[in-house]
C-alpha cells in the first residue's frame, strides 16, 4: 500500500474536522494515510512556530513516505527556507517521496529546484481538496483522478484549451513555477531556481489584475519570461473587482503583456485555487504542443 503523510508546513489548521475527512477520504482512495503529530499545532496564523514545522518538515523527509502532502498552503514555508536540510528533502525524493503542494508549498517545490534541481509534484492539498465537505461540493473527481494516477506512475500527459493564436506550437523545456506571490518572493534569494529555457507555470488567488500584471512584468524586466520557452497561465481568481479599474481586467493586462514580451504566454492551465486542477510535475522535461486550441503536455 502507498504511504501517504499529511504534515503542515505553512498555515494553521482551525479545525480539525476537515483534515480527519481528508484522511478518511485518501484512505478509501487505497492510500496508507498518516498524520503528522504537529499538524494541528498553532501559533499566531502558522501550523506551530517555525522550530516545529521545521522540525515536522524533517521527520517526514526523514520517514520518507510515498507521498508528503502538505494539509494547506497559507504562508510560513518563506521563514524556514534558510534552515531546511536540502539534502534530507534531496534523499527522501531518491527514496521514492513524492512532495506534493501548492500555493506556499511552491516555495519548498521551488526550493528543491534551486538547491539540487529536485522534483516534486504541484497538486493538491489535503483539506483544500479532500476535505471539503460534500455541502461545498465535496471532491472534484478530475482532481482527484489526476493526483491518483500522477501518484501512481500513471500520468504521463496532461491536456487543456488556451487562447487561440499558438496553433504549432511544440517546444520542450523543464516545468516549473507555482504561485505567482510566492515565486516573487524568491528572486534575487539563494532560493530560486535559475531555469532558462523552461515552461514556467502561474496562478495566484485574490490578486488584483494590476497586482498580477505588475509581477509578471518584473519578471519580465528581469529577464525571467524571456529565458522561457513558454509561460502557462493558470487560474488568478479575484474575489472583489476594484471600481477603479473601469474596463482594465486580467485579459487586458495579459494583452500589455504580449505586446512587450516574445516568449509565449498561454493562458487557461486547470492549475490553482479552483476545485479543479491538475498535477504536474514540478521540475520534469516536458514537451508543449499547440493543436488549434488544444494544448498537450507530456512528460
Amino acid at each position: 500500500m502507498t504511504s501517504l503523510c499529511l504534515f503542515s508546513p505553512a498555515g494553521v489548521l482551525v479545525r480539525s474536522a476537515p483534515l480527519r475527512l481528508a484522511a478518511r477520504r485518501l484512505a478509501a482512495m487505497g492510500y496508507q494515510v498518516d498524520i503528522d503529530a504537529a499538524a494541528m499545532a498553532r501559533h499566531q496564523r502558522f501550523g506551530g512556530d517555525d522550530d516545529t514545522r521545521l522540525t515536522a518538515l524533517h521527520r517526514v523527509a526523514t520517514k520518507a513516505p510515498s507521498i508528503a502532502m502538505a494539509t494547506r498552503g497559507g504562508y510560513g514555508l518563506t521563514r524556514l527556507l534558510d534552515r531546511i536540510d536540502w539534502p534530507l528533502l534531496a534523499r527522501s525524493v531518491e527514496l521514492g517521496t513524492r512532495w506534493v503542494g501548492l500555493s506556499d508549498v511552491t516555495a519548498l517545490q521551488l526550493g528543491m529546484l534551486a538547491h539540487g534541481g529536485v522534483p516534486s509534484w504541484a497538486g493538491p492539498t489535503a483539506v483544500e481538496d479532500f476535505g471539503r465537505a460534500d455541502e461545498q461540493g465535496g471532491v472534484d473527481d478530475v482532481t482527484a483522478a489526476c493526483f491518483n494516477e500522477a501518484m501512481h506512475g500513471e500520468l504521463e500527459a496532461v491536456g487543456f484549451r488556451s487562447d487561440a493564436g499558438f496553433d504549432g506550437l511544440d517546444l520542450k523545456g523543464r516545468l516549473w513555477g507555482g504561485n505567482l506571490s510566492v515565486l516573487m518572493s524568491l528572486l534575487g534569494t539563494p532560493h530560486w531556481p535559475r531555469v532558462r529555457g523552461g515552461v514556467l507555470f502561474l496562478e495566484d488567488v485574490n490578486e488584483q489584475p494590476y497586482r498580477v500584471e505588475r509581477m509578471l512584468l518584473q519578471l519580465h524586466q528581469a529577464g525571467v519570461l524571456g529565458a522561457q520557452k513558454a509561460v502557462l497561465l493558470g487560474d488568478f481568481t479575484v474575489r472583489t473587482k476594484s471600481p477603479m479599474d473601469r474596463g482594465y481586467s486580467l485579459k487586458a493586462a495579459i494583452a500589455h503583456l504580449r505586446s512587450v514580451c516574445t516568449t509565449p504566454i498561454l493562458t487557461g492551465l486547470p492549475f490553482g485555487h479552483i476545485p479543479t486542477k491538475l498535477t504536474l510535475p514540478q521540475g520534469a522535461s516536458v514537451q508543449l504542443v499547440v493543436h488549434g486550441r488544444e494544448v498537450l503536455i507530456g512528460w
